[in-house]
């Protein structure tokens, strides 16, 4: 069973992390690095659960389960400096980028997450495909973040492409529930890729 690009399907715009870019072990290793120094043992399924939001929500929900006395923002930039330290450890999807590889140049392309711009060029640089996508819309580009619809639909209004006529290809809930809200062709790529089963053991 391999991932298809629908016929109607004008232009492609993929989510990040855990759709190109098979990056949830390192994010765990990193929130794994940030327990060990402030005595808690993260709970994975934490990143199950808010995939697709910006790492500030993320470190406000640890603060909160762990009753940490240090704010947020302390445990964004520790978080962000780790996974970049990390970033070396990255690999591929391999069965979603064949899609990118496969339609360079013949469909335009982007790519819509809720990383920071900066970590979502670290991985792509990484992974050496930046060169593929004529965008890159991050958490820093929208207010509205997954599963608000603004991510995706600024990735179309780049590509110059209409919302209807725009595939997205995701792993998470609230990545999914964004493209549906945007009214794009929607592929979860979850039951495609061979990924995640450590995730919620």
């Amino acid at each position: 069973m391999t991932i298809k690009v629908h016929p109607e399907a004008k232009a492609l715009i993929f989510d990040l992390d855990g759709t190109l870019s098979d990056s949830l072990p390192v994010h765990i290793a990193t929130w794994n690095r940030i327990g060990a120094k402030f005595g808690f043992q993260f709970d994975p399924k934490i990143v199950y659960e808010m995939t697709g939001r910006p790492t500030i929500e993320f470190a406000r929900r640890v603060v909160e389960q762990y009753n940490l006395t240090v704010p947020p923002e302390e445990i964004v930039r520790m978080k962000q400096t780790s996974f970049w330290e990390l970033a070396h450890l990255l690999q591929p999807v391999p069965e979603v980028v064949s899609i990118v590889k496969a339609y360079h140049g013949k469909l335009p392309m982007a790519v819509g997450t809720g990383a920071s711009r900066k970590s979502a060029e670290v991985q792509l640089n990484t992974l050496q495909l930046n060169m593929y996508f004529e965008a890159i819309v991050s958490a820093d580009d929208v207010t509205c973040h997954k599963p608000n619809p603004d991510t995706f639909l600024e990735c179309a209004r780049l590509l110059k492409v209409r919302p209807k006529y725009c595939q997205v290809f995701e792993d998470g809930v609230l990545g999914i529930s964004a493209a549906e809200k945007a009214g794009m062709i929607v592929t979860d790529v979850r039951p495609f890729i061979n990924y995640g089963e450590w995730i919620l053991s």
